[in-house]
């Protein structure tokens, strides 16, 4: 359950800072950059702060269900 969380709110932010790059000012490109790296970050630590943070606000985390 969690890690469909985390595909969900990664792909909406990049798609949304992608979007603000387009429509306001290209320096939100850092957002999808920083996103991007937190995912790639997590792939090799296997600790995501996403999942944290769903944790503390009541996501119960599936079997054998990690980030990423």
């Amino acid at each position: 359950m969690i890690n469909r969380f985390i595909k969900a709110i990664a792909g909406t932010f990049i798609i949304i800072s992608v979007l603000l790059s387009i429509y306001v000012n290209q320096n939100w490109l850092w957002f999808t950059v920083f996103v991007g790296a937190n995912l790639l970050q997590s792939s090799f630590t296997k600790w995501c702060l996403m999942e944290d943070i769903l944790k503390k606000l009541g996501v119960k985390d599936s079997e054998g269900d990690r980030c990423c």
